[in-house]
């Protein structure tokens, strides 16, 4: 299990190899072990104001992993949980790992049409392009590093661009590519002061010709161009963690709609397979049905049955 660590140097990582039986007084010696802090120099808490405290009083009133033999998961941690971490003393922080361009950077990309539809109505109708929005896309790169985007998974999310990359560094993946749905402003549009199109700098730096403090969020991007293909799951179903919540009304609906069709193609699509996966055993149910759904074979009827019966309950 990974753990972020949070703490006055920034954000750091730390590996817990057992995390069913690791307590916190398992995790300080960890933090001591990879991050070269001593145990009792270490106040922990799952709580952010600790990095505000002035004090040792106001230290001591965080007390929610003040147990050393508490467990990890009484905590409700689990892996990429933060963990906010106040010390004394001070120590040497390595450096950042160099940033390096997955292997289809600024090569072509392909998205299932109805998608990029999906996701250019959301952000430009419901939220007028004021908020940023993140998503997980799902696909295939092919030999010639052309990039085919088949799902797009929107986590719970406050739209920060700095979450997809501290994932992009943690992942390990070999390819992992980035697109951005922004609004194309013409020479009739204006911005606000603190324009959230902008990056503030502390100093001045040079941006073409010129020195400023305020960079357009753009010139940290490749764009690439987004043409569009047909997926191999259809993605009809209400999107997940948008503003409206997705209930098993939804469920209900659908099935309803798509009634005159084989079992396996009603629920071949992409977030009604997420929403089951909230109710269904993600280690032996979950599997079973992505594999019927992957190689389209008809659904066994046990599941049928229950999955009826979650939309009729409805």
């Amino acid at each position: 299990m990974m753990l972020r660590i949070r703490s006055r140097d920034g954000l750091e990582r730390v590996t817990v190899d057992n995390p069913h039986n690791a307590t916190v007084s398992v995790l300080k010696t960890i933090i001591q072990k990879q991050l070269g802090i001593p145990i009792h120099n270490q106040t922990l808490s799952t709580n952010q104001n600790l990095l505000l405290a002035k004090s040792v009083e106001d230290l001591h009133r965080f007390s929610d992993m003040s147990n050393p033999d508490a467990p990890l998961s009484s905590l409700n941690l689990s892996h990429g949980s933060i963990v906010f971490l106040a010390y004394d003393g001070e120590r040497r922080v390595a450096g950042p790992t160099a940033f390096s361009p997955a292997g289809s950077f600024g090569r072509k990309m392909t998205m299932d049409d109805l998608i990029a539809k999906q996701m250019r109505h959301y952000v430009n109708e419901t939220l007028a392009f004021a908020v940023k929005r993140g998503g997980f896309m799902y696909g295939t790169v092919s030999e010639e590093g052309k990039v085919e985007v088949d799902f797009i998974y929107e986590p719970p999310q406050q739209g920060r661009c700095f979450q997809a990359a501290e994932y992009h560094a943690e992942s390990g993946l070999k390819e992992w590519v980035t697109a951005v749905v922004k609004l194309e402003v013409n020479e009739d549009m204006g911005a606000d002061d603190d324009d959230p199109k902008l990056s503030k700098m502390k100093k001045d730096v040079v941006v073409g010709v010129k020195d400023t403090r305020e960079v357009d969020n753009d010139f940290f991007l490749v764009v690439v161009k987004i043409s569009d293909h047909q997926g191999p799951l259809s993605s009809t179903f209400p999107i997940e963690n948008r503003n409206t919540q997705v209930t098993m009304r939804a469920l209900k609906n659908h099935l309803e709609r798509t009634k005159n069709l084989p079992f396996v193609k009603r629920i071949s699509d992409f977030h009604l397979l997420l929403v089951l996966a909230r109710f269904l055993d993600l280690a032996a149910d979950v599997p079973a049905l992505t594999e019927c759904v992957q190689t389209q074979t008809a659904i066994p009827e046990g599941y049928q049955i229950l999955i009826e019966s979650m939309a009729s309950a409805a």
